[in-house]
């Protein structure tokens, strides 16, 4: 951990570092001081590794931090959601892992980090607070003797579905992050680095006035999306397995930092199922669990990464449960809303580029009014997909929701986390007869929303769900 820290904190220093040699034109003393921040940080590392203890108590995890004063953090184990281990690059050099533990108490920060224990200490730790944390009342045995777990692989992802990574959308952007902070840098450190930032703004005003090379690099940009994408998914969720071991659902990822992370059988409530509109041309989808208590879902809660269609939804009916029953479409009123709300902004636009362009004549104004007018036109089948991809359904056993086309969601619930109903309604939708049914749910994002359903829709449906709740207020007494 002496090494690790330091090398740790060298992107945070970096900058300071590199401020005090230049401040100090690359003389000694700056040199010096350059060495005591390295020092210091060697320092800060010892005090964190000297100062930090663990230890199970009873049924209690309590960690201690002390050096001028003492922090104590006891964590009951009957309150631990989940234990994650990873393996970042130079721990996994060192045979060295970290293991975070959730309480679900804490948002998406974990309630306490044991950073750079030995692999097999992890794992031990991780199979024991886990299963302790399911029956604390067999702790003590389970200390003294603890059980194998079981294990059951439930898919192990193919590597040549990495291919699918792309089609996500997720590291797409990268080509353009490194060349946005490769412009940060030459214009913040410009002078230091050699060259003064008027060459930079040279070089910029070069590259507008030969359009054709500009093109000939956004071109080269874009091309490189898919691969810049493609790899750093592939790097994410290089040798993605879910497991089913001792009551937990075990999803295991990642290349250079391979992680782990364990969810409890009992506290998922059901799963998301999302997929894009590449995604959806291609048959692939995403598929994410729906956790009671789990800081962090939209990372910790994965369950699979792009994946075909059906597979998705084999594995998430063999590991949480099948969804049994088709979805009801929403009024037709609702597809004039998608229609409506796709195209009009569009058609507004084009009303003035088209008003501008009468007026003056510039060439720039019938260019745009052109543009508005083709994505006025996308505008059509898009609004079509939003109408077609809504839907909600009940199965008895199950609640689905569906929404989104550029980005589309279908979560799966079970009728037991259903915790209440709320109506939303905007004047929009007052005026067009529809509204939000929103199903509060206690886990993942707290409630999960049909879109545009009819007023009779609204009053049926959570009748059919939860009729216990709603039958006493729409049932008369026998003497009115």
């Amino acid at each position: 951990m002496l090494l690790i820290d330091p090398v740790r904190m060298l992107p945070s220093l970096l900058l300071p570092l590199i401020g005090v040699l230049f401040v100090g034109g690359f003389s000694p003393r700056s040199y010096a001081w350059a060495a005591a921040g390295v020092v210091g940080a060697v320092v800060v590392a010892f005090v964190r590794w000297a100062t930090f203890t663990y230890e199970i108590i009873g049924d209690s995890l309590e960690t201690k931090r002390s050096l001028i004063s003492r922090s104590i953090r006891t964590i009951p184990l009957e309150r631990i959601r989940g234990v994650d281990v990873s393996t970042p690059p130079m721990h996994r050099l060192l045979g060295l892992a970290v293991l975070k533990i959730d309480t679900g108490a804490s948002g998406g920060d974990e309630e306490a980090k044991l950073d750079g224990v030995t692999l097999a200490e992890a794992e031990r730790l991780k199979s024991l607070l886990l299963r302790s944390a399911g029956r604390p009342e067999a702790h003590a045995q389970e200390t003294a003797a603890p059980a194998g777990p079981r294990e059951e692989s439930i898919i192990s992802v193919p590597r040549k579905w990495l291919l699918y990574g792309p089609l996500s959308g997720a590291y797409l952007l990268t080509p353009f992050a490194f060349i946005g902070g490769a412009v940060g840098l030459a214009f913040q450190w410009g002078d230091e680095l050699g060259f003064r930032q008027d060459a930079a703004w040279s070089a910029g005003e070069w590259l507008w006035e030969h359009p054709y090379l500009l093109l000939a690099v956004a071109l080269l940009l874009v091309l490189a999306m898919p691969v810049t994408g493609g790899l750093m998914y592939a790097i994410f969720n290089w040798n993605f397995q879910l497991k089913r071991r001792d009551g937990y659902l075990v999803a295991e990822r990642g290349l250079i930092n391979r992680r782990s992370v364990s969810l409890e059988s009992q506290r998922v409530r059901g799963y998301e199922i999302v997929d894009g509109l590449a995604e959806r041309w291609a048959g692939v989808v995403r598929v994410w669990a729906i956790v009671t208590g789990l800081g962090d879902s939209e990372t910790r809660g994965q369950l699979l990464p792009d994946v075909p269609r059906g597979v998705a939804y084999q594995v998430a009916a063999d590991a949480i449960g099948p969804y049994r029953s088709e979805l009801r479409r929403h009024p037709p009123v609702a597809r004039r809303r998608r229609l409506f709300r796709a195209v009009f902004p569009w058609l507004m636009v084009a009303s003035a580029s088209a008003a501008a362009a009468w007026a003056t004549g510039a060439t720039l104004w019938w260019v745009l009014l052109v543009l508005t007018l083709f994505l006025a036109a996308l505008g059509v089948p898009l609004g079509l997909d939003r109408y077609a991809s809504l839907g909600h359904g009940y199965d008895g056993v199950r609640v689905s929701v569906r929404s989104g086309s550029l980005r589309r969601a279908q979560a799966v619930i079970e009728r037991r986390a259903v915790v209440g109903w709320r109506l939303r309604q905007t004047w929009f939708q007052r005026r067009a007869g529809v509204l939000t049914l929103i199903a509060g749910v206690g886990a993942g994002k707290g409630g999960y929303s049909a879109i545009d359903v009819s007023e009779a829709q609204a009053a049926d449906f959570p009748a059919e769900v939860t009729p216990e709740w709603l039958t006493p207020f729409l049932t008369q007494p026998p003497n009115q």
